[in-house]
């Protein structure tokens, strides 16, 4: 449909969409694209300059689309071919802050596919009998933080595939520089670029009734001489939508200064009607009097503003460091100023304090997230496009955002993260990326654990790797395990706080206890031991001659404390025959009982051959060179007796004490666990393949139960439930 097939429709006497005011051609080719109407393509790619009405017309298509909302519109009035057919709503999946990832599975979710990897969404969507339809708006909105270029990865890594999906029917509201990257590689005729600033889509007399209706007295706007005389008005819009150019985001602006402040607007100027977003920006400070470039330094923080928006009390830090002085009476004087390029956005967290969601101890690390779930005040600017036109118009965008990043960071109460405003620790990392100063940042464990893993890892991974030091790579590989679980403050430092030991970074690990959390666990030691089958913890007798091998943590293998009177508490691992430093054991022994209890618990392999045990000390990193035949395992009377048990899955295991029945520790791991054992005095024994760790468990040790007499132990399988549900 053209443009002078628009005209036909309003003179055939239908009325305008009531939320997008026009744009009929392009609602007739959505509606039939719904409708897959013959010779309609299967995807469509909307796009235009930003400002031009994209986000607007696909929320008025999908109210139609919605069968809900159908029945609170005048369908009946509208022009019939722009109607969609009352069919099942389509899967809308907001990219809006969220990853490609997050947007796929946000996709697999909403039509329930069993999809363990995101390559296998596009393979279940594609044996779908049914087509299903996908709208995908707002792409240019993607990702956590601006910087790191998710529309460009979300294009790449999700609509391209889906695209080239036969089953699925795919409208994106893309950036005009991705259109033709989506539907390239389409054959001819499944693919369409739907334009809104091209001439066989604009739409201008929309535009003009959009300004009319904006400017009418009966629907809210002030009564003013040329808003209340309906000829003034009409003559006026046309006047406005004529300047703009198409541009609705410049109308949209120049109507909002003039109902905000109407004083010293003459409507037969046309000097005072904006013709872009940056005119509307200055003419609007003029016409009040004031500098327009004190008006771009009042709004350069929103400009810069990451996430829902920035909170009002760092708004005039922010603006003092971007202007170099204090701007504190140019905000006095004008918050009018500033009103119609600024919206107010209410948000609260939903991140509860009083109960951790990952099975950590009831209030851990609430301090941390306590201010989180009042409503917080925050500022955005009306539109992306003005916060593209104030930054190009600073003379340096890394300079700003070095000045903007240092402020943020000296706002942090002690260089406490747990004290920090969340929009600091969430949103630092982005800034400083933008700066070219996130590897100097990435320094402090406290921040990484206290920061949204999500925004974190985006700002991470947009470095290059060899840019980033050791911590920062832990943090990297760590990250998946932190955004699957969704994880706590404190679950994060504690799964860090492993990871840091996993890769010899001892300090961070130790750093993290000492930032304020209550940690389940201190890891001991890790070695990244391969094959690992099966874990059982043992006491090596007095009289054997062990002694100390290569220390795991790069000792010198000096020998240890042999001879000594008491037993030696060790982790036996059962391992591939040929592992440097096991033994084979023969059976019929407590050792031999030993490897058969290891492997039934981990593998179920028992004693059948390929197999031998690997002695490594209980608290600390030394391999032992001991005849497994001179361990013993603790019985099951001893392990009833002991105050933890141990729960354990496919990929998450949880501590909890035999007499409160209260859950100790959770563990979660980004690999199966092959064996797992639990000492009398809270050591865990991990193994995986990544390879094994022990952690001391730091809850205090509860009073032995009490056992019914009917009942002379506790069995695993008695633990208590909950951590199932959340990763089974």
């Amino acid at each position: 449909m053209s443009a002078s097939e628009e005209g036909n429709a309003r003179a055939a006497g239908y009325a305008p969409h009531p939320y997008v005011g026009g744009r009929t051609a392009a609602l007739r080719a959505l509606a039939a694209w719904r409708m897959r109407w013959p010779g309609a393509p299967r995807v469509i790619a909307l796009t235009g300059n930003p400002g031009s009405g994209r986000s607007r017309l696909v929320t008025g298509f999908l109210m139609m689309c919605d069968p809900d909302y159908r029945k609170q519109l005048p369908l009946d009035d509208l022009d019939p071919a722009t109607v969609p057919p009352d069919l099942p709503a389509p899967a809308v999946p907001s990219p809006a802050g969220r990853t490609a990832a997050q947007v796929l599975w946000l996709l697999a979710d909403h039509f329930e596919l069993s999809a363990a990897r995101s390559e296998d969404i596009f393979t279940e969507l594609a044996g779908r009998e049914e087509p299903v339809t996908v709208v995908v708006p707002d792409v240019d909105q993607a990702g956590p933080v601006r910087a790191a270029n998710e529309p460009a990865r979300l294009i790449r890594d999700v609509l391209k595939p889906l695209a080239a999906t036969e089953t699925v029917q795919l409208l994106a509201d893309v950036p005009r520089e991705l259109a033709a990257e989506l539907t390239a590689a389409l054959p001819d005729g499944q693919a369409q670029i739907i334009d809104l600033d091209a001439p066989e889509w604009a739409d201008p007399k929309g535009l003009a009734l959009h300004a009319e209706t904006a400017l009418d007295p009966a629907l809210g706007a002030p009564e003013l001489p040329y808003t209340a005389d309906p000829s003034a008005r009409r003559a006026l819009a046309a006047a406005m939508a004529e300047r703009a150019a198409g541009d609705r985001l410049t109308l949209q602006l120049a109507v909002q200064s003039l109902l905000m402040q109407p004083e010293g607007f003459d409507p037969a100027d046309a000097s005072l009607l904006p013709g872009s977003v940056g005119e509307a920006l200055d003419l609007h400070a003029r016409r009040l009097g004031a500098d327009p470039q004190v008006l771009r330094l009042m709004l350069a923080p929103l400009a810069f503003a990451e996430g829902e928006g920035l909170p009002v009390q760092l708004l005039g830090p922010l603006a003092n460091a971007l202007a170099g002085r204090d701007m504190s009476q140019d905000f006095a004087d004008g918050m009018l100023l500033a009103a119609p390029f600024v919206q107010p956005v209410e948000t609260s967290s939903d991140e509860e304090a009083e109960e951790e969601p990952d099975g950590g101890a009831p209030g851990a690390g609430s301090a941390a997230r306590a201010d989180d779930g009042a409503a917080r005040a925050l500022l955005r600017l009306a539109h992306p496009a003005l916060a593209a036109e104030i930054r190009s118009g600073l003379p340096d965008v890394r300079d700003a955002q070095t000045k903007i990043a240092m402020t943020l960071l000296e706002a942090v109460p002690q260089q406490d993260w747990s004290q920090a405003d969340p929009y600091i620790r969430d949103h630092l990392a982005a800034h400083t990326l933008e700066a070219g100063l996130l590897p100097q940042l990435l320094t402090d464990p406290g921040l990484f654990a206290h920061a949204d893993p999500v925004t974190l890892r985006a700002a991470i991974e947009a470095v290059p790797v060899e840019q980033l030091g050791a911590p920062a790579r832990t943090y990297l590989r760590t990250a998946p395990l932190l955004t699957r679980s969704q994880a706590s403050a404190t679950m994060r430092a504690a799964l860090l706080e492993t990871a840091f030991v996993e890769d010899g970074l001892a300090p961070y690990a130790q750093a993290l206890h000492a930032r304020g959390f209550t940690l389940p666990w201190r890891t001991l030691w890790s070695v990244p031991l391969a094959g690992v089958r099966a874990v059982t913890i043992a006491a090596l007798s007095p009289d054997g001659e062990g002694t100390a091998t290569a220390d795991a943590a790069g000792g010198d293998g000096s020998p240890a404390s042999g001879g000594t009177a008491a037993p030696r508490a060790v982790a036996a691992l059962l391992v591939p025959e040929g592992t440097p430093g096991s033994r084979t054991v023969p059976g019929g022994t407590d050792a031999g009982a030993a490897q058969g209890d290891a492997a039934a618990q981990g593998s179920g392999e028992g004693r059948s051959g390929g197999a031998a045990l690997l002695l490594h000390d209980l608290h600390v990193p030394q391999y032992l060179d001991a005849d497994p035949a001179r361990t013993v395992r603790p019985s099951e009377e001893e392990r009833a007796a002991a105050p933890f048990a141990l729960s354990r899955g496919a990929d998450y295991l949880r501590v909890w004490a035999r007499g409160s029945r209260e859950v100790v520790a959770a563990l979660l791991s980004d690999s199966p666990i092959t064996g797992a054992d639990l000492s009398s005095d809270g050591v865990l024994v991990v193994a995986t393949a990544r390879g094994v760790t022990a952690r001391q468990i730091l809850a205090p040790v509860p009073a032995a139960p009490t056992v019914p007499a009917q009942r002379t132990g506790t069995t695993d399988a008695d633990a208590p439930h909950g951590l199932e549900g959340d990763h089974s």
